[in-house]
């Protein structure tokens, strides 16, 4: 009885290990480049644009479902079509300085199926006004 309880354990041991490889293997994830930039000082009404360059470091397909600014004047673009893994991507930010003035933060959200289920990336600036005659 002993034996067959031992071989069982041993079995079921065997069995668990083994999926957990699997499962280890496959999820998905991206690696940035970098996650912030600072555009540096910029003069107001000026309109900037940043490429975040990443790579699918995971073993699945990446599938990124939305990119969401934090306000109207910074806009996401995103790959629609899933990234293979080992295969690069870019999400290309715009921002409008266009009435804002002084040090800004602002950020992008990405929706994607990674095990965090989304990614901030961040854009920096300062705006200095131009003086009126």
């Amino acid at each position: 009885m002993k034996k067959i309880s031992l071989f069982a354990v041993m079995v079921l041991l065997v069995m668990i290990t083994s999926c957990k490889k699997e499962i280890g293997t496959s999820e998905t994830e991206m690696t940035f480049e970098t996650e912030k930039h600072d555009f540096g000082t910029i003069t107001q009404g000026d309109k900037v644009f940043y490429d975040f360059k990443f790579k699918n470091t995971g073993g699945s397909d990446l599938i990124i479902t939305g990119a969401k600014g934090s306000c109207g004047c910074t806009v996401p673009e995103y790959p629609k079509e899933a990234i293979k893994p080992g295969e690069p991507g870019e999400i290309k930010v715009s921002f409008n300085s266009a009435g804002k003035s002084g040090k800004q933060a602002k950020s992008v959200t990405l929706f994607c199926n990674i095990k965090e289920g989304k990614k901030v990336l961040h854009i920096n600036s300062n705006i200095e006004v131009p003086e009126k005659d």
